[in-house]
């Protein structure tokens, strides 16, 4: 009877656990005999409590399960909302790119969007985010030269300006909290000094794709806006690195002493660890783990840690390698970011005012940096051009924000209101940008009033002297081809390169080279010859940038011819077809003056003795024998 019983009342459990979880469980109980058998020695208590038993284990086995059907679901959905997060982020930064405005600016309205629809951020999101943020900060790092951040009209211009946009921004937020906007009638001096902070930075990759899309970012008002946006973000990391509150641990000193005690083991390994994913692999381990993961262990920022291993190895040759190899990580990382910011809350009707007053106040932005500029004695085209690109709004502004955030000194509508105006920012500088030749050119005689005088060496005329020919890239091919015309016609020649270092070695070794890019228009025009230029070489070791060359040439020195080198046959093809006179493949070339040598030096040396042993066996046989067509 009693098994009958625990029969009964197990299988009405397992039936009640199948119909909650729609799962059939295998229950595995004593059998019948067995049962019966212990039930006929058990007393009725015994035979309850054993019932007890047999339903509370099912029923733990049914929560056990139950449980882990919920984490799995969990995790589950976790991941598919990541996956609309990211694939959402992809079609709306696609579609900014495709009107001209970086995808960052799909980013945050995808945010936007996806939080309207009732998504949240995800700690998947944020973990991505952080490492974004870490990777650019020792980006930065990695491209920090003292040598450059110490020219006045670099770190001049960028500390004036912050000061100065800092002031202007927390006046004009002041005087909409006294029109009643309120979202700033209750700011305290503090937070309104905080928000024109944020304010006051100009975009780092706004500024970086611009010069890239315009080949510019070897030329000197690229170099001096990469520069001043170096100082402000150095401005901004100072401003992360206290913003926490809290003191440092007794063993945040010796942490930056290891840091720069291991510079020397760090470079060893840079130099070794080749130019594939070794090398990749190596910069998120500085990176994230002895910057960002030493820091946080003794109570510092993370990120600052990034940024101080990177300036630790800025100094390495190949830094600037490293740093490219890590720049698409760390924008796909900053997608994150971005992301983040859009889906903590949609913007309320007071961030649009904020925003709409933020982009009226961008001329002003960009104004006080051509005065700053100009007084500097950057010539007006150079001035603008800088200007033009530093006219934005900056996503180190939104870290800036959400560190005030997280210390409770803004809300949430503050960060979403720097968000828009970021965004808007990029839209109303790219048109700017695009249209900056354009726009001197209706400008340049009120601008050129301007200028102060003498401007900057680096800005000034470069003379060319008497030469006829330039070769652009003075590396080995370049240097060849230098060496072999001053060989047959004489000092006639001219080398550009935009390496200081080459430039240096060059002067030592005689040879006439100025510093300049070849994709630079300001460099173009700022050359000037004293005879009309003969002969120019293309010599760089990239395609693009030779075919950009050549466009520069024939738009400059159109009577000039042009030479050019390529590494394989369909971009000899190319350079023909962009107007090269004469395009030469280098490794054809190579192997053709490699046999040519080769026949040269040596072909009778293993000739003759084959000669004189057909000679002397020919005598042998007879000296009677004639040509077969002489019979």
């Amino acid at each position: 009877m009693g098994a009958t019983r625990i029969e009964r009342t197990a299988s009405g459990c397992a039936k009640n656990h199948h119909r909650a979880n729609d799962r059939v469980w295998q229950i595995q109980l004593p059998s019948a005999k067995n049962t019966t058998n212990a039930s006929s020695t058990s007393t009725g208590r015994e035979t309850v409590v054993t019932e007890m038993i047999a339903c509370t284990g099912l029923v733990q086995l049914w929560a056990t399960q139950r449980i882990q059907y919920l984490v799995w679901s969990r995790h589950l959905c976790s991941l598919r909302m990541d996956l609309v997060l990211l694939v959402t982020a992809f079609g709306f930064g696609f579609a900014a790119t495709r009107i001209r405005l970086p995808a960052l600016v799909g980013y945050l309205a995808a945010g936007f969007v996806l939080h309207a629809g009732g998504f949240e951020t995800s700690e998947a999101i944020e973990t991505i985010s952080d490492l974004g943020v870490q990777l650019l900060l020792f980006g930065i790092g990695l491209k920090l030269k003292i040598r450059t951040l110490a020219r006045p009209e670099v770190w001049g211009t960028a500390t004036i300006h912050v000061a100065a946009s800092t002031a202007l921004v927390a006046v004009a937020i002041l005087v909409m909290g006294v029109l009643g906007v309120p979202m700033a009638s209750n700011l305290d001096i503090g937070q309104l000094a905080l928000v024109g902070f944020a304010f006051s930075f100009s975009s780092t990759v706004f500024a970086v794709k611009t010069l890239e899309e315009m080949n510019e970012s070897g030329s000197l008002s690229g170099r001096v806006a990469v520069g001043v946006l170096i100082v402000q973000d150095v401005f901004a990391v100072t401003f992360l690195a206290l913003s926490t509150g809290e003191l440092p641990t007794l063993w945040a000193l010796p942490m930056v002493l290891l840091i720069v005690a291991l510079r020397p083991v760090a470079g060893w390994l840079l130099s070794r660890s080749g130019h594939g994913e070794l090398l990749v692999l190596l910069g998120f381990a500085l990176a994230l783990g002895v910057g960002a993961g030493g820091f946080g262990l003794v109570g510092l920022k993370p990120e600052l840690g990034a940024l101080v291993v990177g300036i630790a190895v800025s100094s390495h040759p190949r830094a600037g390698e490293m740093a490219d190899r890590l720049l698409d990580f760390k924008d796909l990382f900053l997608v994150g970011f971005f992301l983040s910011i859009g889906l903590a809350g949609t913007p309320p009707l007071g961030s649009y005012a904020v925003a709409a007053l933020m982009l009226m106040l961008i001329p002003a932005k960009g104004a006080l940096f051509f005065l700053m500029f100009n007084r500097f004695r950057l010539r007006s085209r150079t001035a603008l051009h800088s200007s033009l690109t530093l006219s934005t709004y900056s996503e180190f502004g939104l870290i800036v924000a959400t560190a005030g955030l997280a210390g409770g000194q803004l809300d949430q509508a503050w960060v979403s209101a720097i968000a828009l105006a970021v965004a808007a920012s990029f839209a109303v500088a790219s048109t700017a940008n695009t249209a900056r030749y354009r726009l001197y050119g209706s400008l340049s005689d009120g601008l050129a009033r301007l200028e102060r005088h003498p401007p900057l060496p680096d800005d000034s005329v470069v003379d060319g002297g008497y030469a006829r020919v330039i070769i652009f890239g003075m590396g080995r091919v370049g240097t060849g081809a230098y060496d072999e015309i001053i060989a047959r016609r004489g000092a006639i020649v001219v080398g550009v390169d935009r390496s200081e270092d080459t430039i240096a070695r060059h002067a030592r070794g005689g040879r006439n080279v100025v510093r300049g890019d070849a994709l630079d228009r300001d460099f173009w025009e700022r050359l000037r010859f004293r005879h009309d230029v003969e002969l120019i070489v293309v010599a760089m070791d990239n395609h693009r940038s030779n075919l950009e060359c050549v466009d520069r040439a024939k738009e400059f020195l159109p009577e000039a011819h042009i030479a050019a080198i390529a590494t394989y046959p369909d971009q000899v093809f190319e350079l023909r077809t962009a107007g090269v006179d004469v395009a030469r493949d280098l490794y054809q070339e190579a192997g053709q003056a490699l046999a040519d040598d080769a026949v040269a030096a040596g072909w009778e040396r293993f000739t003759e003795p084959e000669d004189t042993d057909n000679v002397d066996r020919r005598g042998e046989s007879g000296d009677s024998q004639q040509p077969a067509g002489e019979h």
